[in-house]
């Protein structure tokens, strides 16, 4: 089982989107915990209406909603009444049992899950923390609820190959506006919440890699005019397919006004994971001085970052974003210093040395098996917590005098095998 955690501001925003799966048949109410009538005699408001009794009981707290998502293996079949045993011992593990929640089954996904939307207020005004409460209650319910109830846990690869996020492929997508709008949904959800990005470039590099856009369109449009924002799906191409999307139709709003607070968030909070970012790529030209572009975009994902290159349509780069996967940092490459811009980059690639505005046509001969170069990735590695050779290095230790100057405080024992430069 995997538990996913969010919290926010409007109990009205998370009762809606559950309510409208409900209306468009990809959910159903299961469970009306601490409600005065049945699940079945609810109206919207009536919902609303519970919820915002306790909230407006604590005006001052700023967060007041949990909406929860409760995901399990393909392979296990799980009856309602399971699930709501499920949600039932998780509520209560976390410390949410005595509140009022309404726990929905999704259909819109291959795998089961549920979603719980309750709050955090209790009825004599206190409020119930929530700092931390995905690592630490909620993991410890998770792992107490799997053994109770037998179900495959997070750890296994099994679940994790289930549930990892991948990339849209337009062929597959039904065509219409409803099966565009769930599977971007599904991306958004995990991408707007944990990953850093400071403008909606870098914010796009990240879809990118999983075949989205948050497109602005052209200066001349309306959309542009109104500050608007479309999410679009792209083709193996790189081209935009199917039905856009406004960003003020999905639960999360994910608006231009709500994204440029989170490039203000994120700016600083960032910044002490750009050091991980030059380290690898430094190391990288350590391992192999007479490298690629391909070589280079390879061995950094293999430790977990996505170099996305910019090129025009006559496939001349003009520009790096490099998506690091394990801080969940996006950095422009010219951001983290001018040895990182894409022209200088280029020029450190040997094959690049004596045309660096060669395009990424001519790269692609170099590399076996190459398919795509424009939006390298590792999506999978990207979900899974491990420790790298960069991990290491980023620990301060003592350092040879061969060492770059972003990698002179990285941690090397002199048991182990030295580096070959």
């Amino acid at each position: 089982m995997v538990a996913r955690i969010n919290t926010g501001k409007s109990i009205s925003k998370a009762l809606n989107y559950n309510e409208k799966k409900v209306q468009q048949n990809d959910a159903k109410l299961l469970l009306a915990h601490n409600f005065i009538k049945d699940p079945d005699q609810l109206t919207f408001y009536d919902k609303l209406r519970s919820f915002e009794k306790l909230t407006s009981l604590n005006e001052r707290a700023v967060t007041n909603t949990l909406h929860v998502s409760l995901n399990f293996d393909p392979s296990e079949n799980l009856p309602d009444e399971r699930l709501t045993a499920v949600a039932d011992s998780y509520m209560k593990r976390i410390g949410f049992g005595n509140q009022p929640y309404l726990v929905y089954r999704h259909y819109d996904t291959g795998h089961p899950h549920i979603h719980i939307v309750s709050t955090n207020i209790q009825r004599d005004g206190s409020r119930i923390s929530m700092h931390n409460m995905g690592r630490n209650q909620s993991e410890i319910a998770r792992k107490e609820i799997e053994i109770e109830f037998g179900l495959i846990k997070a750890e296994s690869k099994k679940l994790t190959h289930a549930l990892k996020l991948q990339p849209l492929n337009a062929r597959k997508l039904n065509p219409g506006k409803r099966s565009t709008k769930a599977a971007i949904s599904n991306v958004l959800g995990i991408v707007i919440p944990q990953y850093k990005y400071a403008s909606l470039a870098e914010f796009n590099a990240i879809l990118k890699l999983y075949n989205i856009t948050a497109d602005r369109c052209s200066e001349t449009s309306d959309t542009y005019r109104h500050n608007g924002l479309l999410y679009r799906v792209l083709d193996e191409k790189g081209n935009k397919v199917g039905t856009p999307i406004k960003a003020s139709l999905f639960y999360m709003k994910p608006t231009l006004r709500f994204l440029e607070q989170r490039f203000v968030e994120n700016q600083s909070l960032k910044q002490p994971h750009a050091k991980r970012l030059r380290a690898a790529i430094e190391y990288a030209f350590i391992k192999r001085p007479e490298m690629s572009l391909p070589d280079l975009i390879a061995s950094l994902n293999r430790e977990r970052i996505s170099a996305v290159i910019r090129q025009n349509k006559d496939g001349i780069i003009y520009g790096i974003t490099y998506v690091d996967h394990k801080s969940k940092c996006v950095f422009n490459g010219r951001d983290l210093g001018k040895p990182y811009s894409a022209k200088m980059i280029l020029e450190r690639c040997s094959t690049k040395q004596n045309n660096p505005h060669a395009s990424l046509a001519d790269e692609k001969k170099n590399i076996r098996g190459s398919e795509t170069i424009t939006a390298v990735q590792s999506v999978s590695d990207s979900q899974q917590p491990t420790t790298t050779l960069i991990d290491v290095l980023m620990k301060p230790e003592i350092v040879t005098n061969y060492m770059p100057y972003e990698l002179k405080k990285a941690k090397w024992k002199r048991k182990k095998k030295r580096l070959s430069i």
